[in-house]
């Protein structure tokens, strides 16, 4: 198998690979679709002023999203069958197609990107556990960074309803520019993980999970965060590359 490199040169994303939603099975496709604009080089996520909130009424508090996600599926309307369920209790909302567009189990994953956030935003990759079977759930956060805290970059191992791992996750402070282009990858064996920044390691776990992963990125905005009033502040994720094996 070739290996995996995605540049957004074309007008839309692939989609054999992409879903322009966020875990769209807790929502619906329409109600989670990110704004984005692709091609030349550049996927540029963005959550504009009249974005509506993602699963209003459902998540716990008012969060508006734009992602993309290299795999889809659920179980059918009612059930319980469907990746990253955020508290206890969900039912999916929409049935998914099956889409298993980049799955890759192990190797070293990178994605160039920058982020303009305000105190209410916040960007992050990460690698989410297929969830064909519940406890093949694990995640790897290669970055998460908020705006409240632009140098402390969220980094590791959430173990969820994986009982083979261990939650190993925290945040590593680096005098990094989250506005600017950089590159975050995660180098994933069996039984390690290796996290750099611009080519320097700047975390490892002596742990890792052992199955197929989907790729996902993303913009977040906590409407209730607003630090003051005045015109909302329009987060947005800017991605030139993401490859892996």
């Amino acid at each position: 198998m070739s290996p995996f490199r995605e540049r957004f040169t074309e007008a839309e994303l692939d989609p054999s690979v992409w879903v322009p939603c966020y875990l769209p099975h807790w929502s619906s496709r329409a109600a989670s679709r990110a704004t984005y604009t692709v091609g030349g080089g550049e996927l540029r996520l963005s959550i504009p002023v009249e974005q509506p909130l993602w699963a209003e009424g459902i998540h716990e508090t008012p969060l508006r999203v734009s992602g993309i996600q290299s795999a889809n599926f659920s179980g059918p309307v009612g059930s319980t069958v469907g990746g990253q369920p955020f508290r206890t209790g969900l039912t999916v909302q929409e049935e998914q197609p099956e889409l298993w567009g980049y799955t890759p189990l192990y190797g070293r994953l990178e994605i160039r990107m920058r982020a303009v956030l305000s105190p209410r935003s916040m960007a992050a990759f990460w690698l989410a556990g297929i969830e064909d079977r519940p406890e093949r759930s694990a995640e790897i956060c290669v970055m998460e960074v908020f705006g409240t805290a632009p140098h402390e970059f969220g980094m590791g191992l959430h173990a969820f309803r994986d009982p083979a791992v261990t939650e190993e996750w925290g945040t590593v402070t680096l005098p990094v520019d989250v506005a600017e282009f950089h590159t975050y990858a995660v180098d994933w064996q069996p039984g390690s993980l290796e996290f750099s920044v611009d080519g320097s390691v700047v975390k490892r776990v002596a742990q890792a999970p052992d199955y197929p992963m989907q790729l996902e990125i993303a913009v977040f905005d906590f409407p209730d965060r607003a630090m003051t009033p005045g015109p909302v502040p329009v987060p947005e994720l800017i991605v030139t590359e993401v490859t892996g094996p």
